[in-house]
């Protein structure tokens, strides 16, 4: 690429350069020197407690079996388990994800990294015959010890690493912005949330166009100086915020750009809400930009719908004798079915009946259904207590077991409320895109029973949407420890 052009520009003409003001402001590479020095304590504080880790494990296995082991013989071993998960670490970049990631990535990083490094590491002793005397036992103590040790360790760090980021007094990434004032003020305010600091601004030069030079070598006024006036900055990452019109500016000016030792961007400003939810991905021989996704892959299910049916079948078994007081105590208590069918909207939106067991006078199903309410004269006096500790969910363990429901998932309501709330609330029909659970992100964070107002509903919805986007196994048991000791399970039910 050439710009020879440039040279004659006179030096009046280049674009100007703003100041933002970004937070907490300190002198140019004092963050960048804190961040190096706290990443390296990082990795070496983990190298450390890796191999402590690896050597107790294995000490106390072999106390537990009341074995005297040889001390000396699992230092060779624990250090180089620590040197491999230190290399791997670093290999993939993953300290320095600490930077811009979400918690749940860092922390998934390490400890698939722990898989790797025991892999590898199972690998050599047997290749190389030096197994023998290491039992399997030992193996997986070390290979458990290990995987709490950095998970636990990472999290800390990151607790600790993330406000200082947020605050500025250490930097995340340093980034120069390129386009209107207006536009460059908006992407900055959001970005320092984040701990992303903008260091400089400078207008979108003016795009010359020609037809018969390809869009990416055409000339741009001021394109030189501009990158002269950034390269000083030593910025981590360059955002060019673009309208639609500046298409063939932002081509030729990231062409510009890319002789500096950077990260170019180039975000179009009414479209940045947009691109927070997309993804670029590889579509057959095309590059697409991917807004949802499926929540779960087949493998995904596959791991969910084995835990469901493995804890529903415990539930059932568990809850028995609970199941057979509970029946008694209905019919004694008042006249009905002890069990009722209510129509719900499951998985891909598709009818099901969901069971529970009876705590109200009637049996209000489909558009006769009304919403429970506080000292609602329907509920009967046994219905009150099940509803208050959920035991009049337990029956739904059934439509778990017959694959309606999940254990964990968004609660599914009435035919007649989705179809009210879905005319009301975008995205409310994404609550289908997994099945419904018996409880969910929703509720263990407080937000169940009455939904008299459209605030109450859409808070729900938020919650049940984040469960979607960010279901994980570790997740789905976080959410049914909790439905068994939070407080807030309990908030509303009535």
């Amino acid at each position: 690429m050439t710009y020879a052009s440039f040279s004659n520009l006179p030096a009046s003409t280049k674009p100007p350069a703003r100041s933002i003001d970004a937070g907490r402001a300190i002198p140019a590479g004092v963050g960048r020197r804190r961040l190096a020095a706290l990443l390296v304590l990082v990795a070496s504080t983990e190298f450390l407690l890796v191999a402590l880790a690896a050597y107790s494990a294995a000490v106390l296995y072999h106390l537990i079996l009341q074995d005297t082991p040889d001390a000396s013989k699992y230092i060779p071993e624990s250090l180089l388990i620590s040197t491999l998960q230190l290399l791997a670490s670093l290999g993939l970049r993953q300290y320095s994800r600490i930077q811009t990631k979400p918690r749940h990535v860092f922390l998934w990083s390490g400890a698939s990294s722990v898989f790797f490094v025991f892999s590898f590491f199972i690998s050599a002793i047997f290749v190389l015959k030096v197994s023998e005397g290491y039992s399997r036992a030992t193996v997986i103590a070390q290979a458990v010890s290990v995987l709490l040790t950095v998970v636990c360790t990472r999290a800390i760090w990151f607790s600790l690493l993330q406000p200082a980021i947020a605050s500025g007094l250490i930097d995340a990434r340093r980034v120069i912005l390129i386009g209107e004032p207006s536009h460059c003020l908006n992407f900055s305010a959001r970005a320092i949330a984040t701990g992303i600091r903008t260091i400089r601004s400078f207008d979108l030069p003016t795009f010359r166009a020609d037809s018969s030079v390809p869009a990416a070598i055409q000339v741009l006024p001021h394109a030189r100086q501009l990158v002269a006036d950034c390269r000083p900055a030593r910025a981590d990452d360059i955002v060019i915020l673009i309208s639609e019109s500046d298409v063939p500016a932002a081509l030729a000016l990231a062409s510009a750009l890319s002789e500096l030792p950077v990260d170019v961007h180039v975000v179009p400003v009414g479209a940045i809400d947009l691109m927070a939810v997309s993804r670029i991905t590889q579509f057959g021989n095309m590059v697409t930009m991917r807004i949802f996704q499926c929540p779960l892959n087949p493998f995904n299910r596959a791991i969910k719908r084995a835990f469901d049916v493995a804890a529903a079948i415990a539930g059932l078994i568990v809850a028995s004798p609970l199941f057979v007081m509970v029946a008694l105590a209905i019919k004694l208590d008042s006249r009905g079915p002890v069990l009722f069918r209510q129509a719900r909207h499951g998985y891909n939106n598709e009818p099901i009946r969901v069971l529970k067991f009876r705590t109200m006078t009637v049996m209000e199903d489909g558009d006769n259904f009304k919403p429970v309410t506080r000292h609602d004269p329907r509920v009967t006096r046994l219905g009150h207590l099940l509803r208050q500790s959920n035991i009049d969910e337990l029956p739904q363990l059934y439509n778990v077991l017959v694959g309606d429901m999940s254990l964990v998932g968004p609660r599914p309501h009435a035919t007649s409320q989705n179809e009210a709330f879905a005319e009301l609330i975008s995205l409310f029909s994404r609550r289908h895109n997994v099945k419904p659970g018996i409880t969910g992100w929703a509720q263990v964070n407080g937000y169940r029973g009455d939904t008299d107002t459209l605030e109450k509903m859409q808070r729900r919805v938020e919650h049940d949407l984040y469960y979607i986007d960010n279901w994980s196994l570790l997740l789905d048991i976080k959410i049914m420890i909790m439905t068994l000791f939070s407080r807030k399970v309990y908030w509303n039910a009535y």
